[in-house]
């Protein structure tokens, strides 16, 4: 294949818990299956763009990058939905939505960094330990005391864990972002590993190219719009959630999106600034 941008459109699809599969085309006539994005045939300069990009994935769609691969996924999946039914194709096949994925226009791909994938993973982990960290907490309150007593080093392991993983996921974060030191420190919150954690994870999906507005929405933030329906990462806005907590000293039950929005905004704003952009204050609103 000549390295000249060459656009293959890929899709991903779980196959019997083992894994997921790749389906690609790179004209949407011929299609092909391969497990493992390295079996792609794209070269430095090539573009890869995908529904998803599994965890599964992600060493392999980093050693794209490294060899000069540029690799995509879908910002929003429900436009596929959308899509599928404006081309009126009753299939939910891979082949499908190849077809739809090249029906959708670039700006609603993200091109996606060493950097953000492997904070992504890092993040992904932390959460799983923290859901079920939860999980636990929740099951104790209706067990007797001795079963609690049973249960207590369940959940001490999961703490150290999550603090284990925090302390991690806080010095790659100081490393690949500029920003993140600075803003520890701005932010008061150092020693504070579920804070600084949830630091990393907000600045890991922040576009510094991209205006406040627009951030803002991706943490559900909207200003209010009545009869338009909203779509937002609600992990991100936990995390959001869990900063702006401890910025404040606050619980979490007392939060408000005034807060939260000033949150968000001093980060924006930092990191905005770590990529040569200027901050304009007034978009706050």
């Amino acid at each position: 294949m000549a390295s000249d941008g060459v656009l293959l459109r890929c899709t991903s699809e779980e196959k019997n818990g083992e894994g997921f599969r790749i389906t690609f085309t790179m004209d949407g006539v011929a299609f092909r299956h391969v497990d493992s994005l390295l079996e792609v045939p794209a070269e430095a300069g090539d573009r890869v763009f995908m529904d998803v990009l599994p965890l599964q994935h992600t060493d392999d769609a980093i050693e794209r990058i490294r060899r000069g691969v540029e690799v995509y996924y879908l910002r929003r999946l429900t436009l596929v939905k959308k899509r599928r039914e404006e081309l009126k194709l009753s299939s939910k096949s891979a082949k499908s939505d190849i077809k739809v994925l090249m029906e959708i226009e670039e700006r609603w791909f993200r091109r996606v960094s060493e950097d953000f994938l492997m904070m992504r993973r890092m993040t992904a982990a932390y959460r799983s330990l923290m859901k079920v960290h939860q999980q636990l907490i929740n099951k104790s309150k209706a067990l007797s005391e001795r079963e609690r007593s049973i249960q207590k080093p369940l959940i001490e392991s999961a703490e150290e864990q999550m603090e284990k993983l925090a302390v991690e996921i806080s010095e790659e974060a100081g490393k690949r972002y500029p920003a993140y030191n600075r803003l520890v420190e701005e932010l008061g919150i150092y020693g504070n590993l579920s804070a600084m954690e949830a630091l990393a994870e907000l600045i890991t999906y922040i576009d510094g190219s991209k205006g406040f507005v627009k951030t803002a929405n991706l943490f559900g933030l909207f200003k209010a719009i009545r009869g338009r329906r909203k779509f937002y990462d609600g992990r991100l806005r936990q995390a959001l959630q869990r900063l702006t907590s401890s910025v404040n000293g606050i619980r979490s039950l007392h939060l408000t999106a005034k807060l939260e929005k000033q949150t968000l905004f001093e980060v924006w704003k930092t990191v905005r600034e770590a990529h040569g952009r200027l901050a304009i204050p007034a978009q706050q609103g």
